[in-house]
């Protein structure tokens, strides 16, 4: 018998059908031990010498795996075919030795790009030694992305507080976020004007014409600049003749893209199918591991962590006679398609994504799979088969026109194109007939017929004014494909980097796009002001390179790391001399444009508007970076940072908005912007009365009214009718609720809290009491997620909580990790969960099960059951426990 460790569950339990009965697959559900999460794991002065942990989950995992490879006759370590799963074995491998349970056992290693019963098959025939260089590679980015994070985070606890983390990789791809909103915001809009005819044939058909030179001179896209130049365009066609100078038709032939890496996989599925980095990968992962159909698990697609574009030969040849037997002989090439990567460091290790089989076209599979499974494999199979087929064929028209007016001439151009033979197209629609074209990737319309010399007669001039536009933020999509660009990053590490940043705080997604938020552009400016080394695109593409080159054996790994160290080690010891003055003075140039927006006075931005005569200047708090003014504490004038390119300024220009006076105390209530958000105050002080405005009240909503309700809370509503104490209702950190005795229960809205009647008050409060602890129903909530199976029986969820989504499975809750979507979650990272929850509360049910035992005992020795002298028997026993131990002390 021999053992197969794969990483995940589900892999294990498809890999275990093809092989039989004279294997064990087991999994390791990921990596078996990591660095630990605090400084010196990473010892650089001993030669980089790493400490790996292997927590309680893992342990009980490598130990299920040390017990099978005992009696074992060999070991196949059979992890993903890229550098994680080479490390992954890697440390399989070590934590074994270490056991002492191999001897002389035969150890290989094992690679599939696909999980397909032949491909398993293959692999298991042809095994291989671990790859030293790639493990090397692992380690050497694995200890290069510990020491930036570990000792360039504390600098930013220290010089900037507020800051969460900086990173190897994470922290340029903010500074690509942050650069381009500088350039939105340095953007200066310009005017231009286009002008075009609508012209008609002599057989009536019509078609429009741009307008491309005038008065001798070619004129670009944005020539015309102002609207007397287009008036003067504009009349001068007016006023013109018009004939066709020439007609030329020129074939074109237009080739189909490259299957699918990792980045453009990403870029496809968010642009098309709107999904995340990270969903796109879950999705993926789930048709890589293996579909049940019709009673067989099988893999749909490759790996599909790659920057390789290369199909295997056996592949295209598949491919080719799918696209016969689907498409006809017609759009089979003469020659079989190879293509090669034009992305920066890219290794091509492993083959593109693909589907496994090339037969089993969407329509085949769309019973078996949900529906994001479905769409992201019909974009898969669509571009893996369109990627082998005959190139589009298309005939574009240019068609010149001479316009004459009294002696002034112009020249006008109409463009269009015709799909002669649809090609490659065809895997993308049905529409396979010659004419329209099918995709709608061409700009240029069909234009009718049209001969050289003939006259046409003149419809309409248009004369359009536009602006231009600043460069589009960041989408996750044009990020990664910039990121694969410039060489930063991996394919592996695209989604979990996108997924650092939202998780930080340093980015949000507002319609699709990465919008920088102010504690992100305030690490950026400081890491480039004073780690500029780091954060700069070439050296971290330059490291990527290193480091490929230590995975083709080129570099030894400790070199790279030495050689890195040394320099950043030195920078970070400079920055112990660096004040906080010096580091606020760097960042008010910096974000000059964020901090000190320009006012509609075009006074300025930088002189106090409250006091008159201090400068505004950002200042370090507790929870981070604020505006705040130079007389401090004269003037208490602060204001917070906004991510919208600004200070969220008072509601009056930086001043605070008066909304009236308080009838009873005849105090000032103003409205007012302050680190934490807006709110509104009565009278001034130390003593000044504040209430924060809720969630979802507008700065421009709130008026003398509402100020006088929100700083009138606590609110009485009356005593209660059993207990004749009072009840009030309020809002606090967790929304509105309505408070008695101490106990609180939770109101539906803020409105509620005004408007509630005792009578209502004491309903929320019994239901509260009837639905236990935490306001919620002791049933278990619904689903919001079937995620399948547990090995050991039972069904995996995902449900709501009190404290959030969680994980259940049996009597087993694990709430989900910190900004977890409890959608995207998958079913090994759901095992994973569970197991490391049981592993932790092992004892303490060991424990509890033990007491019950006892007390059990207690109350049948008594007969009778009478609780009170096994109680008495307990409690006896406790003394002699203690005098015991007192000894042994």
């Amino acid at each position: 018998m021999n053992v197969v460790v794969v990483e995940s569950p589900a892999k294990a339990k498809t890999i275990n059908k093809y092989l039989g009965p004279g294997y064990t697959v087991l999994a390791s559900f990921g990596h078996v031990r990591d660095l630990p999460a605090k400084d010196g794991s990473v010892l650089p002065d001993q030669d980089f010498e790493m400490l790996w942990e292997v927590d309680g989950a893992s342990a009980k995992r490598m130990k299920d795996i040390a017990d099978a490879v005992k009696s074992s006759d060999g070991l196949f370590l059979a992890t993903d075919p890229d550098r994680e799963g080479e490390a992954i074995s890697w440390h399989v491998l070590d934590l074994l030795k270490k056991k002492r349970v191999l001897g002389d056992k035969p150890v290989k290693r094992v690679v599939f790009n696909a999980i397909t019963k032949k491909a398993v098959l293959d692999a298991m025939a042809n095994p291989r030694d671990i790859d030293v260089p790639l493990v090397d590679a692992y380690l050497a980015r694995r200890a290069l992305d510990y020491l930036v994070g570990f000792n360039l985070s504390p600098v930013l606890w220290r010089k900037l507080p507020g800051a969460r983390s900086a990173g190897r990789v994470q922290s340029v791809a903010l500074r690509l976020v942050c650069d381009r909103e500088s350039e939105i915001e340095r953007f200066v809009s310009e005017e231009y004007w286009n002008i075009s005819a609508l012209l008609r044939t002599p057989r009536g058909d019509e078609f429009e014409a741009r307008l491309v030179s005038a008065d001798g001179k070619r004129l670009q896209a944005k020539s015309v600049g102002d609207g007397e130049e287009a008036n003067r365009l504009k009349t001068l066609l007016e006023g013109a003749s018009y004939v066709v100078d020439t007609v030329e038709a020129k074939p074109v032939k237009r080739n189909p893209s490259p299957p699918f890496t990792t980045s453009t996989l990403q870029q496809a599925a968010s642009s098309k199918l709107g999904f995340s980095a990270s969903r796109t990968m879950q999705v993926a992962q789930k048709l890589y591991e293996g579909i049940d159909i019709g009673g067989e698990t099988v893999g749909l697609i490759t790996y599909m962590r790659t920057d390789g574009v290369q199909m295997a030969p056996e592949a295209i040849d598949a491919a080719r006679r799918a696209i016969g037997e689907q498409f006809g002989d017609r759009y089979v090439p003469e020659k079989a398609r190879f293509y090669s990567t034009k992305a920066k460091n890219a290794q091509e290790a492993h083959e593109a994504i693909r589907p496994t089989d090339f037969n089993r076209n969407p329509d085949k599979v769309r019973r078996f799979l949900d529906g994001d499974q479905l769409r992201l494999y019909d974009l898969i199979w669509k571009r893996g088969i369109a990627s082998q087929m005959a190139s589009a064929e298309i005939e574009r028209t240019t068609v010149e026109i001479l316009a004459d007016n009294s002696g002034k001439k112009a020249g006008l151009r109409a463009v269009g194109s015709v799909i002669r033979f649809d090609g490659f197209i065809a895997a993308y629609t049905d529409q396979k007939e010659d004419g329209e074209q099918a995709d709608g990737d061409d700009e240029d319309g069909r234009l009718p017929e049209i001969n050289a010399r003939e006259k046409l007669d003149k419809e309409k001039i248009n004369a359009s004014q536009h602006f231009t536009e600043p460069p589009p933020r960041y989408s996750e999509a044009t990020l990664i494909k910039k990121m694969e660009e410039l060489g930063i990053g991996r394919p592996s590490t695209y989604a979990a980097t996108l997924a650092t940043l939202r998780d930080r705080d340093y980015v949000t997604i507002d319609k699709r796009k990465l919008v920088p938020q102010a504690k992100g552009r305030l690490v950026t400016a400081f890491l480039e002001n004073f780690f500029t080394r780091y954060v700069e695109y070439d050296f971290t593409a330059d490291l990527e390179e290193k480091l490929d080159q230590i995975s083709a054996g080129e570099l030894n790994w400790k070199d790279v790391l030495r050689e890195f160290w040394t320099n950043f080690f030195a920078q970070i010891e400079d920055t112990k001399e660096l004040r906080v003055t010096n580091v606020l003075d760097a960042l008010n140039e910096a974000l000059a444009p964020l901090v000190f927006p320009k006012r509609e006075d075009g006074s300025d931005p930088r002189i106090c508007q409250v006091c008159g005569t201090g400068q505004l200047s950002l200042k370090l708090g507790k929870y981070g970076a604020f505006v705040g003014c130079s007389n401090y504490p004269e003037c208490n004038y602060t204001r917070q940072l906004s991510s919208e390119g600004g200070a969220e300024a008072d509601a009056a220009g930086n001043e605070p908005k008066s909304l009236g006076k308080d009838p009873l105390t005849d105090e000032e209530i103003t409205l007012r912007s302050g680190r934490f958000g807006p709110y509104v105050q009565r009278g001034d002080g130390k003593d000044a009365k504040r209430a924060s405005l809720p969630k979802g009240w507008k700065v421009e909503d709130i008026d003398h009214e509402k100020a006088l309700a929100l700083l009138s809370l606590p609110r009485d509503v009356g005593q209660h009718p059993e207990t004749g104490k009072m009840i009030s209702t309020g809002i606090g950190r967790y929304g509105p609720f309505v408070l008695h005795d101490g106990s609180y229960a939770n109101l539906e809205s803020v409105e509620d809290v005004f408007t509630i009647g005792l009578n209502r008050a004491v309903t929320v409060l019994a239901d509260k009491q009837t639905k236990g602890p935490g306001g919620r129903s002791r049933s278990t909530p619904a689903a919001l997620k079937e995620l399948g199976d547990h090995p050991d029986g039972g069904a995996i969820t995902v449900r709501d909580g009190r404290f959030g989504p969680y994980v259940n499975w049996a009597k087993v809750n694990v709430t989900l990790p910190k900004g977890k979507d409890p959608q995207s979650i998958t079913v090994e990272e759901a095992l994973a969960l569970i197991a490391e929850k049981s592993g932790k509360s092992g004892s303490k049910t060991k424990a509890k099960s033990t007491k019950a035992a006892k007390t059990t005992k207690a109350v049948a020795a008594n007969g009778d059951g009478d609780t009170k002298s096994a109680t008495k028997a307990k409690t006896a026993a406790k003394p002699k426990a203690k005098a015991t131990a007192k000894k042994k002390s």
